[in-house]
């Protein structure tokens, strides 16, 4: 089966609702609005601004977690006050969903790495999810899209350690690569069973650095915007926009490719797609 992806290159808050639209997947009971808070001092991550038109459409509560590493938002304290900082809190309510422990465990018994995935216990207060990614390079992942956001960005600090270790936080930047490649994609699927599959998915081809936004310094954007993507899988709409930068002409393309070739990014998809979650294959639907 083929997934719907809904394309436009048009990218403006306006289009992000547009497509959410056309995807026709309401989001019922509590929402869960998941996207990247942005590190402190990186230029790169969508603001509050653009996303506001479609957050208020759905009405639900921006959620992030507390990172595993050094920084502005490893801590709750300091991650509430970055949210202030970047302009969230003065929008949406903000939830932090790992603020207080315990973690949430999530059993993941077809898991091909790990069989258990700890995410910020407040994910039991929401009933589906809106996954807002920005898609990019990630320094360790290759690239960052939906799957990235549903594994990393939904686990606690302990679970990001948990994943980057395939299963050994303490090897949390030693762990074989692959592994924690696929230590994510068992990870997303994990939290596609919890929330029985009510979840939309945009990815927005924009400001697109080798880098994460979760990098307090960043390259600059090395390729020009592409677009916007909405779909109900996260396989799809991860190999649309791969496919996307490979078909494009830019003249930065190579060196994001670089990025996600040397770091094997396309295998987080592959390891997801074998879980069966989704699909790679799929239809683009291109809206002006």
């Amino acid at each position: 089966m083929s997934a719907k992806v809904y394309f436009s290159p048009v990218i403006t808050p306006e289009k992000v609702l547009e497509l959410y639209r056309l995807v026709d997947k309401p989001l019922t009971g509590r929402v869960a609005i998941k996207l990247h808070s942005g590190e402190k001092g990186n230029q790169n991550f969508l603001k509050p601004e653009f996303w506001k038109p479609v957050i208020d459409h759905v009405g639900g509560t921006v959620v992030e977690c507390n990172t595993a590493y050094e920084g502005q938002r490893n801590v709750t304290e300091r991650h509430v006050r970055l949210m202030a900082d970047h302009g969230w809190s003065k929008y949406f309510p903000v939830d932090i969903l790992d603020a207080a422990g315990p973690d949430m465990e999530l059993v993941i018994p077809n898991g091909k790495v790990i069989q258990k995935n700890y995410v910020g216990k407040d994910l039991a207060n929401y009933d589906s999810m809106l996954v807002l990614s920005h898609f990019k390079g990630h320094p360790m992942g290759g690239y960052g899209g939906a799957l990235k956001q549903l594994s990393i960005g939904v686990a606690s600090s302990f679970g990001k350690a948990y994943i980057h270790g395939a299963g050994e936080p303490e090897k949390i930047w030693s762990s074989e690569h692959d592994l924690f490649l696929e230590s994510m994609a068992d990870a997303a699927g994990s939290v596609i069973e919890y929330l029985n599959g009510n979840i939309v998915y945009i990815n927005v081809m924009k400001n697109m650095s080798v880098d994460c936004d979760c990098c307090a310094v960043a390259e600059d954007p090395c390729m020009g915007d592409i677009g916007i993507l909405a779909s109900t899988d996260p396989i799809a709409i991860d190999q649309a926009c791969i496919d996307l930068v490979y078909a494009s002409k830019d003249s930065g393309r190579d060196h994001l490719l670089e990025r996600i070739e040397s770091r094997n990014g396309i295998h987080t998809i592959e390891a997801a797609a074998v879980l069966g979650y989704g699909s790679r294959k799929y239809e683009l639907i291109e809206v002006d």
